[in-house]
């Protein structure tokens, strides 16, 4: 099994104890740079949120580094510490990198205060690839709320008629929407009315996007 595999366990695990091991871990990875193992210990470590804010001495100077893949500390800086001025530009300029999705959804974490990164976020609804539109709506709908409602729920549709893996990354995001979200249930109707949902034939998920699409309707009627 390999140090990723094993801190993402960690995290799932969910059991504070793993925190100071995680910390090491990231003085060490950085000390030996190796920047891979560093940002899967730091992505762990945020997993755990305020409980792991005393590794923010260690994750803050991340933040800056020149791998991009360990500048996505920046999202750690919101989930361990609640700084919000310190994540917020940091984040908006991973927008541009192969980090963006990261981005993205630690903006959505943020929520109304992240207001300013709303244009690149828009800019990521032109993007060809339906993932990168789903993580953009899905931010963009938590930071701004029934004001983007229209252009979330159109991008999120579209996005899953493009790529069906993406359905319970919709799902959820449809949930959080509320009464918002009405423009989608035909298509969630159309859904369960399937023999089996998702691309991935795992049982798991099937049950997950009918739990979800079950929830979203219940809840409007």
């Amino acid at each position: 099994m390999s140090a990723g595999a094993l801190m993402s366990a960690l995290a799932e695990l969910g059991h504070p104890v793993a925190v100071p091991a995680l910390t090491d871990a990231v003085t060490t990875a950085v000390r030996y740079e190796q920047w891979r193992t560093a940002a899967s210990a730091v992505k762990a470590l945020a997993s755990f949120g305020t409980s792991a804010a005393p590794a923010l001495d260690v994750v803050r100077p991340l933040a800056d580094a020149d791998d991009v893949d360990l500048r996505a500390a920046a999202a750690a800086l919101w989930d361990l510490g609640r700084d919000a001025a310190g994540a917020l530009p940091r984040l908006e300029r991973l927008l541009g990198s192969h980090q963006r999705h990261d981005a993205a959804d630690a903006l959505g974490r943020i929520g109304p205060p992240g207001e300013a990164a709303l244009p690149g976020l828009r800019k990521m609804l032109d993007s060809g690839y339906a993932w990168t539109r789903v993580h953009a709506a899905a931010a963009l709908w938590d930071i701004a709320g029934e004001a983007e409602a229209a252009a979330v729920v159109q991008t999120l549709l579209a996005a899953w008629e493009e790529n069906d893996y993406t359905s319970s990354h919709v799902l959820a995001c449809l949930n959080r929407m509320g009464s918002a979200a009405a423009p989608a249930l035909p298509r969630i109707r159309a859904e369960l009315a399937l023999s089996r949902r998702g691309r991935s034939r795992s049982l798991a998920c099937d049950e997950e996007v009918q739990h979800t699409c079950h929830a979203i309707l219940a809840s409007r009627t």
